[in-house]
């Protein structure tokens, strides 16, 4: 990524102090999306990556994941496979349930989206912990299909989450635009 594409993308995240609680720094990216330029260079960023590791589906981590998710799948001429939170999907699921900070959470996949044909790649916003993007990994294999890595716009880098996914990788890349 050159340097002029990394500033574009930093100077379109705002941040919001105290939200949504306080002491945490909120990195708000709907700046971001709403400038057509930086959304764009973002697209092609993360369908640049899609391409590079040879993935023919995209998965989006509930919710923001989403949004980003959709055009860089649309882009890059693959399918888009939404990942959602436990009861959310009608019909068959896979689901699988990963530790927050205070409690546990369950995300899920259509069962007969994913096959062993496929190589996915996941795209979400934000890696901060870790806990989410783990839980996809291990919910994309039992699918029966292989990752081609994890594609993210922003790494919190001060909370760990690259060396909690390390293990979960098992080789696919782990790529962030921006580190902060």
């Amino acid at each position: 990524m050159t340097a002029d594409m990394r500033e574009l993308l930093l100077s379109r995240i705002r941040d919001v102090s105290d939200y949504p609680k306080p002491g945490v720094m909120f990195k708000d990216i709907t700046p971001l999306l709403a400038d057509p330029a930086a959304f764009t260079a973002l697209t092609d960023a993360l369908a640049g990556m899609c391409a590079r590791h040879g993935a023919t589906k995209v998965v989006g981590l509930e919710a923001r994941g989403f949004i980003l998710a959709a055009p860089v799948a649309v882009r890059a001429g693959l399918g888009f496979i939404p990942v959602r939170k436990a009861g959310k999907l009608p019909g068959a699921t896979l689901s699988q349930a990963y530790e927050l900070e205070y409690g546990t959470a369950e995300i899920e996949v259509h069962a007969e989206d994913l096959g062993g044909d496929d190589r996915v790649m996941v795209i979400d916003d934000v890696l901060a912990t870790g806990g989410t993007a783990e839980a996809s990994l291990e919910l994309i294999r039992r699918a029966g299909a292989e990752v081609a890595g994890v594609a993210i716009l922003m790494e919190l880098g001060f909370l760990g989450g690259r060396a909690r996914l390390e293990p979960a990788l098992r080789g696919a890349p782990l790529e962030a635009l921006l580190t902060v």
